[in-house]
């Protein structure tokens, strides 16, 4: 019989606020991502972990692990899909015009801030796609063709996660912008910690504005 080995964590980031920084490992999904054959999933809802959940189980030869948050998200997903998109380990979750400018890349419970940025820097036209990104593993084994869709549609990029922002960087390139921590965190609400960090839709979008200006 094939063992299946899958690991739940589900202490993520500041989003434990309160528990203090202690309580707050920033740095544990770059770590894990450093590890060889190991998926990494962090899912943004509740049909994301159900797919991350339906993969790892058919991952026999590949351990996972599940990275999952306390706090309360929107769904990003609301329609049925018959394919496990997160099987793709990113893929686009929503576009605000045919023709855009930036692509926003995140992951877990940062995702909804993504959609939230993207739709405020819609209202100043500046157009975006937002990129679900639950396993970096498995989006790296995607075919070239897939990943230039995803990767190279624009010029400016930026990803939003609330960790160690080095694996990020891959992805956004020497001209984009990696949103994340690089210290220790805070003892706080876990929204007056974003907002102490400037994981904010307003923050980022007035930084990003001014990235895609040079």
């Amino acid at each position: 019989m094939q063992q299946r080995v899958i690991y739940v964590m589900t202490h993520d980031s500041i989003g434990l606020g309160e528990d203090g920084p202690t309580h707050q490992p920033i740095e544990q999904l770059s770590g894990l991502r450093s590890i060889p054959n190991l998926n990494v999933f962090r899912p943004a809802d509740r049909v994301e972990t159900i797919e991350c959940w339906e993969h790892a189980l058919k991952s026999s030869k590949t351990p996972s692990i599940l990275s999952l948050t306390r706090q309360n998200l929107n769904p990003i997903r609301k329609k049925y899909s018959p394919n496990n998109k997160c099987s793709l380990g990113a893929y686009e979750v929503l576009r605000t015009n045919k023709k855009i400018k930036l692509t926003i890349f995140a992951s877990g419970s940062e995702v909804n801030l993504a959609i939230e940025t993207s739709h405020k820097l819609a209202k100043e036209k500046i157009y975006s796609k937002v990129v679900s990104v639950p396993c970096m593993e498995l989006f790296d084994q995607q075919s070239n063709s897939y990943k230039d869709k995803i990767l190279n549609e624009t010029k400016n990029k930026i990803s939003i996660e609330a960790g160690s922002s080095d694996c990020w960087k891959k992805y956004v390139g020497e001209s984009g912008k990696a949103f994340g921590i690089n210290e220790f965190g805070k003892s706080a609400p876990y929204k007056v910690i974003y907002n102490y960090f400037g994981l904010t839709k307003e923050n980022i979008a007035k930084e990003t504005k001014k990235l895609i200006k040079k």
